[in-house]
């Protein structure tokens, strides 16, 4: 039975940081060859904002709706097979045994010119690529949140090593009047990661 298939004999998930390293390096090479406009996503991108090192899950990149045949028809051309899952906001491909996932629609918009615009281009193991800016890294994080998800100790380390890198003032203005991004902002503040937010009057809100 192969790596993938299930814990190791100490019962944790395989390590699979360096292939699914690998799988970002390779469909961000092929997107950058194709001239597209994307970002890298999810946990692959807090790693490389220097976030926590071990990756268990996919690949994300986030495209532009409009160019979502293009995309596929590159990834395609160069012997990879994208799929349409019943999800309606992203395609799937695999590389180097990995999934990877094209993310059209992410959280509750579609995906922007100007939140491409805003990815910092870093390297991936000597890859240079466009990478999500840390604070809409977040900010999808926290727009995920819902009654029947909000796994906070799932984002709790991002949050603590990205913090320098990240614009509060921007995380509250676009998820502090929703009640599970609220509750981890005020989470974060009693753990002292961010400073509590003041009114004008020096009083927290």
């Amino acid at each position: 039975m192969g790596d993938d298939a299930g814990p190791d004999d100490d019962g944790l998930p395989p390590d699979r940081t360096q292939a699914i390293l690998e799988a970002a390096k390779e469909v961000a090479s092929l997107l950058k060859a194709g001239g597209h406009s994307f970002a890298l996503a999810g946990g692959v991108a807090v790693y490389a904002h220097g976030g926590p090192g071990t990756l268990q899950h996919d690949v994300d990149f986030c495209v532009l709706p409009d160019d979502i045949d293009a995309v596929t028809g590159t990834l395609e051309a160069a012997g990879l097979t994208v799929v349409e899952p019943p999800e309606d906001w992203l395609v799937k491909t695999r590389s180097q045994g990995q999934e990877v996932d094209l993310i059209f629609r992410p959280s509750r918009a579609p995906v922007s010119r100007e939140l491409l615009d805003r990815a910092e281009v870093l390297s991936v193991q000597s890859v240079w690529m466009p990478v999500l800016a840390a604070t809409d890294l977040l900010v999808g994080r926290l727009l995920a949140f819902s009654e029947h998800y909000c796994d906070f100790g799932a984002v709790l380390p991002i949050a603590r090593t990205l913090r320098e890198k990240i614009d509060w003032s921007r995380v509250r203005q676009e998820c502090g009047a929703e009640p599970m991004p609220a509750a981890f902002l005020y989470l974060l503040e009693r753990l002292n990661v961010i400073e509590p937010e003041e009114t004008g009057d020096g009083d927290r809100t």
